[in-house]
């Protein structure tokens, strides 16, 4: 009895050895590598590069660090691509012997100058001078453009008008600065500040406070 089970583990694992090497494809390796490119004399990496496999219709990308793998075989035609470089063919060996193989692959930039293309809708500046001048701009338009030019139309935008990228940075950076000297310890009381008190009485000397007339609101 005992001799039947020997004989039949080892006609088991003869069978399971036999399939298990019919199953290995030894054409199939693990590509990976790094892409980088020159900058000042050094190599860096390159990030989202595209590694594409001719014919396939698989792929991937460089991560942050220009690192990529991916399951290729052996003979398979690797294109890298990338805005702004050069496309790079890259075969793989058919002789490796080996089920990885690695990889650095270099891109060069890919610059493209264009020559300078200047557009008029008149044929020469002197045309463009001629007709300018001799534009006719109706008394309605002009009126208008005087009255939006006024100062009190001027100050009216300038209250009303949102800030601008440069203006709402500058406001936040105030904020924080302002937040950072407090930072710790109890805000200061702007009450028992003379600079504060000495803005008061300025402002208050130049009428800032006075109600304005209706028709200037």
């Amino acid at each position: 009895m005992k001799i039947k089970w020997i004989v039949f583990g080892f006609l088991l694992t003869t069978s399971l050895s036999w399939s298990y090497g019919q199953t290995i494809d030894t054409s199939i390796i693990q590509f990976s590598g790094l892409v980088v490119t020159e900058e000042q004399g050094d190599l860096v990496p390159l990030p989202l590069t595209n590694i594409l496999l001719q014919g396939s219709g698989r792929g991937t990308f460089s991560n942050l660090d220009g690192f990529f793998s991916i399951v290729a075989a052996k003979g398979e035609v690797v294109l890298f691509s990338s805005i702004g470089y050069k496309t790079v063919e890259f075969v793989i060996p058919d002789t490796l012997t080996e089920n990885r193989y690695t990889i650095y692959q270099i891109m060069s930039k890919d610059t493209i100058t264009l020559p300078e293309t200047v557009v008029y809708p008149w044929p020469s500046r002197e045309h463009f001078k001629i007709e300018f001048l001799a534009l006719e701009v109706p008394d309605d338009l002009q009126n208008r453009a005087e009255e939006n030019l006024t100062a009190i139309a001027m100050e009216r935008l300038r209250e009303n008008l949102p800030y601008d990228g440069a203006e709402t940075g500058g406001y936040y950076l105030r904020r924080q600065a302002e937040s950072y000297y407090s930072f710790g310890q109890a805000k200061p009381i702007h009450v028992l500040n003379p600079l504060a008190w000495a803005k008061f009485f300025k402002a208050w000397k130049n009428g800032d406070f006075k109600r304005k007339p209706e028709n200037d609101q």
